[in-house]
């Protein structure tokens, strides 16, 4: 059944491909695309061990890149799609910008923002979790396996 267009399932789709650009570079294969009014503002991956820098994760390089595409810092008209469930830190960069909606694929059972902390993130954003859960579950597998 093909996905519909501008659906959630379709923006995670491209948040997957960013995935599979980290997975290419040996990064931890998360990515996340940006969305304002059906249209993708920033795209981005991890980049922690290119930039040697522990706070490059994939949201976090989203989020600069979409602050500078709109000319503001605050994203609340905006929602971002991510791979896997945002980290404290990112769910804490999330709040500040004020983002609209989070959209991720596969739950973080170790590091997820959820376990920790439900209301880390601004109290009008809305969360959705599971999208392409499977397929973002397999792209993390098949990277830790290879690194195993």
């Amino acid at each position: 059944m093909p996905i519909e267009l501008y659906s959630d399932e379709y923006f995670m789709q491209e948040a997957l491909k960013e995935a599979q650009k980290a997975f290419d570079a040996d990064e931890v294969p998360v990515g996340a695309v940006i969305v304002a009014e059906n249209r993708i503002i920033a795209r981005a991956h991890n980049l922690t061990e290119r930039l040697n820098d522990v706070t490059a994760h994939a949201e976090m390089q989203a989020i600069t890149s979409a602050a500078n595409a709109i000319g503001g810092k605050y994203l609340n008209e905006c929602s971002i799609y991510i791979s896997l469930e945002p980290c404290v830190m990112c769910a804490g960069a999330l709040a500040w910008s004020q983002i609209g909606k989070v959209v991720y694929g596969a739950a973080d059972s170790k590091r997820g923002f959820s376990i920790i902390n439900h209301t880390v993130l601004h109290a009008k954003t809305k969360v959705i979790g599971g999208v392409l859960a499977s397929e973002s579950e397999q792209i993390l597998k098949a990277f830790f396996a290879k690194k195993r």
